[in-house]
Parts: structure tokens; sequence; C-alpha cells
């Protein structure tokens, strides 16, 4: 009866782990007998709002002075969030800290909310940066964080590649 319900119930939700087990050895890795039971087959899936990440409204203001707002997911950076909402930043190096194209200017207030500092390599690419100020950063560093909900940034109307500076 127990090999039944192990089939029926828990081997389907778990297809992928125990591809490298046989009938024999699966039930010896699963020894509790609550995970057999049908009602409790509920325990091993996860709900929705378990799956949805926070996000936080972040607006940007592109180099011909549109504001574009955009909903990013908490926990990507703010080279990603332009990307991912067709604001022109380049990102030419792909966030390896390479180059200052995805170089950002924020408002002195949302500087402060950002929690990391600057590294010194991000001060190094910053230094080649165009129009670069006291509040600037490369969005490919900058992680959003729920703090940051409602901060506006500035694209600097100019770019400057670390990489080709000619």
């Amino acid at each position: 009866m127990a090999a039944r319900n192990v089939t029926r119930y828990v081997l389907p939700r778990f297809a992928s782990v125990f591809q490298r087990f046989n009938a024999t050895t699966a039930p010896l890795i699963m020894k509790r007998r609550a995970l057999y039971r049908p009602e409790h087959s509920r325990l091993f899936t996860t709900s929705p709002k378990s799956l949805e990440k926070e996000t936080a409204y972040i607006s940007f203001l592109d180099r011909d002075g549109d504001k574009i707002t955009a909903s990013v997911k908490v926990g990507a950076s703010f080279l990603d969030a332009a990307i991912d909402n067709d604001v022109e930043l380049e990102g030419a190096c792909e966030g390896t800290l390479a180059c200052s194209t995805c170089h950002l200017i924020f408002s002195k207030e949302d500087y402060e909310k950002i929690k990391d500092k600057p590294t010194d390599e991000e001060l190094d690419m910053l230094d080649l940066a165009y129009g670069l100020t006291d509040t600037s950063r490369l969005g490919c560093q900058v992680i959003v964080t729920k703090e940051m909900d409602g901060l506006v940034v500035k694209v600097p109307s100019g770019v400057a590649d670390a990489r080709n500076p000619s």
C-alpha cells in the first residue's frame, strides 16, 4: 500500500530527485510515514505567494529628459532594470565592472538610500565616466532594495566607454 502511495503522490512531484534512484531505494530515502499519506502531499508544493518577488518602482530620467517609470524586482541591478524597461543605458561590459557605460546619477537623498558603498574598482571606473558627480554610481553595481521604491535616477547625456577611450 505504501509503495502505491509513493508512486501516486510523491514520485511525480519529485521526479527529478528520484531519477537517480530506483524503486528499491526511494522508500529508504523517505522514511517518514507522513510523507506517504495523500493528505500530506501538499506539504511539498509552494504557494504562488512565496514565488512572487517584491517589486520597487524606479524612475529613470533618460538622455532626452523623458521620465520612464519601471517596476523592478528587488535584488535586480539598475542596469538590468534599465535594459528590461527599454531605458537607453548601454552596459557594454554586461555588468563585469570593465566599462563606465552604465553610469547613473542619483540625487543626494537617493544616493544615501544605497546601502552598499562603491568599491575601489567601481570608483576607478567612475573616474572615466562622462559627467561624473559626487552622487554617481555604476548601474551594474547598485542592487535594488525595497527601500528604493520611488527613487528617481538620471541617465547622463553622454557616454564614455572606458574600454575605448577615443
